[in-house]
């Protein structure tokens, strides 16, 4: 998850899955992880990297509709807050599995 997090910085998340994904998953899926579980926090992880610089891709996105009085700085500012709330909820989704697995669970048997 390290690894995917510090790749967000750079890469864009077409490339992230198509590098790692096919690394890790297999070993993983065979330690008898849940796949959605595993993809919840894929998704999550990659998620927070793009909200962090120096390249978040959510940064250039808010950069472009923001007006012109925030400058990029403050756009960079006011993300940490929702960058550590993201970093919470995926230690609080790896601590308690069971918040990605039990509606699927429910919903399918």
């Amino acid at each position: 998850m390290l690894v995917m997090f510090i790749l967000g910085f750079f890469l864009d998340f077409i490339e992230i899955t198509f590098v790692v994904v096919p690394i890790v998953a297999p070993i993983l899926l065979m330690s008898d992880i849940s796949p959605v579980w595993l993809g919840v926090m894929m998704a999550m992880n990659l998620q927070t990297s793009f909200l962090t610089p120096p390249f978040g891709f959510a940064l250039f996105y808010l950069r472009g509709v923001a007006p012109k009085e925030v400058t990029t700085m403050q756009i960079y500012k006011g993300v940490i807050p929702f960058v550590f709330i993201q970093i919470i909820a995926l230690l609080i989704l790896a601590l308690f599995p069971e918040l990605a697995t039990w509606l699927p669970k429910v919903i399918f048997g």
